[in-house]
């Protein structure tokens, strides 16, 4: 079933009075509550919270940003385009929202309309981490090296944040650059060493290339930091499938040389 019947203000928002959605908590507590729920990669939590920021406000062109990107760390590709067409309904100009929409499409196979959107984000004089960040998503499905100074420049407007670094890695590992999302992963290490989320995706690159002994001490790791956190069932998936592990990691290694 389409999440559209209740993403955009909520099961009950028609029924509410605007007294009764502001008695205790309202826009900006969602909107930390959703950042938070990022952070941590709850996406689906994110998605739900964005939403609720929507009941507060329907113009907060950020929520509607946030929502289209849950939906593509959901691999929802589809109705992440979806939902940005219907928030580019209402805000034509927003530089974020362009670029989400760029992602979503080049995560779909579009390619030729990706770099347009992306193309349009920048006109708009978006010139924030994010901006970046969505091309360099874009260039890397379309193969081109020019993604590398993208991601540099997302790391360079926002230094020393591990949250941007988390991201870009995130990107990489999705076009199976393993190697290089680790890389960004141990950086930002440096910089937030207690946040479980970053020591779950260490171990997935880990796993990725074979590395099986890190993988589960950094999965254990996480685990430590965060019991509730999707480490437990990593260190469970990675006991299954070790010897499995450890060769195609040797291939993507000898392959990346």
């Amino acid at each position: 079933m389409s999440r559209f019947s209740s993403l955009e203000f909520g099961d009950h928002f028609g029924n509410q009075l605007p007294e009764e959605r502001q008695v205790i908590k309202g826009e900006a507590f969602y909107m930390t509550e959703a950042r938070s729920a990022f952070e941590n990669a709850n996406f689906e939590q994110g998605l739900r919270l964005y939403s609720k920021v929507l009941e507060f406000n329907p113009a907060n062109a950020l929520a509607w940003t946030g929502q289209v990107r849950m939906l593509i760390e959901l691999g929802e590709f589809r109705e992440a385009k979806l939902w940005a067409d219907k928030a580019l309904e209402r805000f034509p100009h927003e530089p974020e929202l362009l670029a989400s929409k760029a992602v979503a499409l080049a995560r779909n196979g579009d390619l030729e309309g990706a770099i347009a959107f992306s193309d349009a984000s920048i006109e708009e004089r978006g010139d924030t981490p994010y901006i970046w960040l969505a091309r360099g998503d874009v260039l890397l499905a379309r193969k081109e090296s020019r993604a590398d100074y993208c991601f540099d420049k997302a790391l360079l407007l926002a230094p020393r944040d591990w949250f941007t670094v988390w991201l870009v890695a995130r990107v990489r590992r999705f076009y199976q650059q393993f190697a290089l999302s680790l890389k960004l992963l141990q950086r930002g290490i440096e910089w937030n060493t207690a946040h479980f989320v970053l020591w779950l995706d260490i171990g997935y690159c880990q796993q990725a290339l074979g590395l099986v002994g890190l993988a589960k001490a950094s999965f254990i790791h996480a685990r430590e930091l965060n019991p509730q956190s999707q480490a437990e069932a990593a260190i469970q998936q990675l006991s299954r499938t070790g010897l499995g592990s450890r060769i195609r990691g040797f291939f993507r290694r000898f392959s990346s040389r």
